[in-house]
Parts: C-alpha cells; structure tokens; sequence
C-alpha cells in the first residue's frame, strides 16, 4: 500500500495585480503562510517544487527560478526542482511532491508555485500563451477550431489570447451536440462572481448579473470579458508529509489526506470521442486511486479558464450526466447552498489564474473547505473534495490535466 500522505500547510497570496512586488517576494508570502499553517520550521523542508511558465518568457529568468526565489528565503541544501506544465504546473508541481513524499525520500516536502503576469508591455504577457499549442503546426490548430466550431466571424471582437478562440470553439461544440446556451454559460460566471466575493484572496470581488455579463464586451462567440479569467499574479503554497513527517509537526491535527493525485495526457482519438477525453479517463484513474465515485464528492474546484470550462469539466468529472452541467448551473446545484458547490472560490474567472500557481489555489481553497475554514462560503459538512487544473492544447482537449482528490481530517 502506498504510504499515506497529508497536505498539513495551505499558504497563498491575495491573487490580482502585484506590479510593486518581485517574484521571490510573492513566492515567500505564500511559503511563510504555508509554514506557519502548519507550524512548521522551514529548516524541515527536505525537498522542494517550484511551479512557473512565464517567468522566462517575461523578465528572462531561465533554468534556476525556483532556487532563486527560494535561496532568497534562506532555503539551502535541499533539492529544489523548477516544474512547468502549462496551466497545470501548480497540480503537477504538488503531484511530484506527493510522489516524493510516498517514495520515502522526503518526510516533508514544498509545492510552491508563481506567477507575474502584469508587466508594462501587456503584448508580451498576451504573447505567453501562443506556445501552449503545436506551435510547429498553426493551420493545424486552425482546422481543429473550425471543425470543433465552425467559421465564425470575430472581426469585430476585442484583443484576446489564443486560448479564448479555442474556449469559444469547444463551447459551439458543445452547445451544437447538447443544446446549451449562452445565458447558461452567463450563469456559471454570475455565480461564480458572486462566490469571489466573499474571497478576501480574490482578483475580481464585484458581482455581477447575468445581464451584465451577457451584454459585456464579447470576445469570441460565446464568451464575452467577464466569462473569462483575467491576467493575475500571485503565488500559492502547500506543505505535505508523511507518517513520520507529522511527529515533527505541531499543528498535525489539522491535517488533510491526499487520497489521489493523478496528472495525465490525452490519447489518440476523434474529436467526438468524448468518452476517450483526457479528463474523463485522467478522473476514472484518480477515483479508483482514491476508493471513491463522483457521487462522493461534496464540493469542488475546476479549471474554469472560461466559463463554459466550468460546465465541461463538471460533465467530464462525472459530477454530473453529459450534456448536463448548464442545467446544473441554471438550476442552483453547483453554487454555495446547492447539491455540490463547484468553484467556492470564485473560480478562475473570479479568483484569478496566475497560470503556475492556480492549481494550488484551488488545493488552498479545498483544504480550508475540509477543515471547515471557509467562514460563508463553507459548504457544510464537506468531507471529500476534488479539483482539476489542465493547461495546453492538444487535438481538440487540454495537453495535460491534473485532478486532486482530497479527504477531510
């Protein structure tokens, strides 16, 4: 049996626009926060993973980042690994850490990950994204977006990243085959606007209608602005540890068992063939690792980029039937008080989406969630949570997807 591992240290920064701060300053908020979360010597971290995609690409820090932000906090000695794995970089850098930790090399290890993405020059931040597809192949990428969803006229849309063109397409795609309409998609993004604000951590913390959303500045068709996440810094932490690493531990008890941490990648497969989706077969791997169904889930975090991502993933996680997250949405079973929150938060589009750190985000919001820590917006009684961070674009789906089930103490 695998050795048992517990998440015992949650930090993270308020998620926004940090132009007055460093990379290694937001990383030590979210570090010093995690550490006193759990009562912890920072003498006793034995490994560290450090989460970043755009650091090189925007201040030309290459190779050391990690060593770099971290050394600065006095961090010595141990090995420190830099993770990049597009949007899923904060997931992956946790899922290495686990491994390390149930391996038995480490008693107790850091996942930490960051991101600044508010520079002066915003073309260059915008430009970050057009490597998270098969840059060696663009007519490639063009010809999957128009079968997935067809020519449509975005001429007079505003400037936007790539990966708003390809949200927008999967959303047409998924709307041709199911029906789902735009107003739901405004829903999920009213809702989740209305979760951040009670997230004193979060980017966005104005509600807003779904008459405000569908009437704002479009994107491309579906999503307008307030549909999608916006450009955040920030950083976020997670301490792990084994059996021996919680003797060492004086705020143990309020510990959290990881009971799957699974990353993955697609399979060849016709862009119809929803069944063979890489998160569909990522998530059928981490309930069986986790001894629990999707019926088990009391509340969750996913990777809402855009809002119809929100409506996707609930589908593809089995949270509920395909074909079914809009109506969810629409009829109050995915928000605070319904059957199963998704995205307490705020969620992406809300809350933020520092690329290398959002997935820690969402393990930060669903740790505090499972220690009944979330003041209004705790859902009552959660004891089982999962969260889901993919990034990149490969054939029609994410490149790579993480998923994260986690238990409650």
């Amino acid at each position: 049996m695998a050795e048992p591992v517990w998440i015992v240290g949650v930090g993270m920064t308020r998620f926004g626009r940090h132009t007055d701060l460093s990379v290694p300053e937001l990383t030590a908020q979210a570090v010093r926060e995690a550490l006193a979360d759990a009562g912890l010597e920072q003498r006793l971290i034995e490994a560290a993973f450090f989460g970043n995609t755009t650091q090189g690409a925007l201040e030309g820090q290459l190779m050391i980042g990690g060593q770099i932000a971290l050394r600065g906090m006095g961090f010595e000695r141990i090995p420190i690994f830099n993770v990049e794995n597009a949007c899923a970089t904060g997931a992956a850098a946790l899922h290495l850490a686990v491994n390390q930790v149930r391996a038995g090399a480490v008693d107790i290890a850091l996942a930490v990950g960051v991101e600044k993405m508010n520079v002066p020059d915003r073309e260059r931040a915008m430009a970050v994204f057009e490597g998270a597809y098969d840059v060696s192949d663009p007519a490639g990428l063009s010809a999957t977006l128009t079968a997935l969803g067809g020519e449509v006229d975005n001429s007079g849309a505003g400037k936007r990243s790539v990966f708003m063109d390809i949200y927008a397409a999967m959303a047409r795609a998924h709307m041709n085959e199911f029906g789902t309409t735009q107003r739901q998609i405004a829903v999920v993004a009213a809702k989740n606007h209305r979760h951040a604000m009670h997230n004193d951590k979060a980017h966005h913390r104005t509600p807003l209608t779904v008459e405000d959303i569908l009437a704002a500045r479009p994107l491309s068709f579906p999503l307008t602005v307030p549909m999608c996440a916006p450009i955040t810094d920030g950083a976020a932490a997670v301490v792990v540890c084994g059996q021996r690493g919680l003797q060492r531990l004086t705020g143990s008890g309020r510990g959290v068992r990881v009971l799957a941490c699974a990353v993955g990648t697609g399979v060849e497969r016709s862009l119809d063939a929803s069944d063979q989706h890489i998160i569909r077969l990522l998530a059928g791997r981490a309930y069986e690792e986790a001894g629990v169904g999707p019926e088990d889930i009391d509340v969750a975090e996913v990777h809402d980029a855009t809002a119809f991502s929100e409506i996707q993933l609930t589908e593809l996680l089995g949270l509920c039937e395909p074909g079914g997250g809009g109506r969810a949405a629409e009829t109050g079973v995915t928000t605070l008080g319904g059957r199963l929150p998704v995205n307490p938060s705020g969620g992406l589009e809300s809350k933020g989406h520092p690329l290398g750190a959002t997935g820690l985000g969402q393990v930060y919001e669903l740790v505090q969630q499972l220690r009944g820590e979330s003041g209004v917006r705790q859902v009552p009684g959660a004891r089982v949570a999962i969260a889901e961070n993919g990034g990149g674009f490969y054939a029609g789906e994410e490149a790579v997807s993480a998923i994260t089930v986690l238990g409650g103490v």
